[in-house]
């Protein structure tokens, strides 16, 4: 099945849509089109993140729907101007949330292409109770609201920032789902040792380098043996102790029980 994959901001979540009107019309969609598209929570404009085929719908998805249609220079000049006032927006719900002394932290806003909606992203410790929060802001604005809490990476992935590489966050450029990234990669890419300063990115997290790095260690892992394992070296047998993945070599122990004698061989110069 072909699908477009659709975002109406980086933070919020995607959706899947046919990439044909609810005409029929087949649409040469690519990466970054914007297109109008309806969902439960009203019509609203999108970014195209993806298309291709699925095999199969994710288990959250139960049927995928036309879009409206292509969006126009003059449906995106529209958003721009439902979204001009953002910053006051943005002061107006603050002080709502200094006022209910709420534990939340306010990093975005968007006002849907109906203008029936508006959605505040925020990030938080754990969960907040913001019903009262919600009424407030409806009463005021007449309008549905939505709360919607991010983790610490998207507000990096909003704000953008330069990277400790010199160049613009990987999450502002291109990457459009995060993933998991765990200290288990920083000891799989040995890299572990350089501590926790190192390692977090402008967001205070584990760099996203490294899952991006990841599969790649662990193709070049496959083709190292065992650590603990018996190895065969020029000068003799020993036992694997350490691995130099990117070097595609190894350390072994040739000493004894009470003698450590350790080399580093490369593996295309074994014997």
């Amino acid at each position: 099945m072909q699908i477009i994959e659709v975002q109406f901001t980086p933070w919020d979540q995607s959706y899947f849509f046919k990439p044909e009107t609810e005409e029929g019309e087949i649409l040469d969609l690519q990466g970054e089109d914007k297109v109008i598209v309806k969902t439960q929570l009203g019509t609203d404009l999108a970014t195209v993140v993806f298309r291709g085929e699925l095999a199969e719908l994710p288990e959250n998805v139960e049927e995928v729907k036309p879009i409206i249609r292509q969006a126009t220079p003059e449906d995106e000049l529209k958003v721009l101007k439902i979204n001009k006032n953002k910053k006051e927006l943005l002061e107006e719900c603050r002080n709502s949330i200094k006022k209910l002394q709420l534990p939340m932290k306010l990093i975005d806003v968007h006002q849907s292409f109906d203008e029936n909606r508006i959605t505040f992203a925020f990030i938080a410790d754990g969960r907040v109770d913001f019903r009262e929060l919600v009424k407030e802001l409806a009463h005021k604005y007449q309008k549905s609201i939505r709360l919607h809490q991010v983790g610490v990476r998207d507000e990096a992935k909003i704000s953008g920032d330069i990277g400790s590489c010199g160049r613009p966050l990987c999450c502002r450029l291109y990457l459009n789902e995060l993933g998991n990234v765990s200290t288990e990669m920083a000891k799989d890419q040995q890299v572990a040792h350089r501590g926790a300063e190192r390692l977090s990115g402008s967001c205070g997290r584990l760099k996203c380098c490294l899952r991006y790095e990841q599969d790649t260690y662990e193709e070049l892992a496959k083709k190292l043996p065992a650590i603990g394992s018996k190895f065969k070296t020029k000068q003799g047998e020993g036992i694997v102790v350490g691995w130099h993945t990117l070097k595609g070599s190894v350390d072994v122990d040739l000493g004894t029980e009470s003698e450590v004698n350790i080399i580093e061989v490369p593996l295309n110069k074994t014997s």
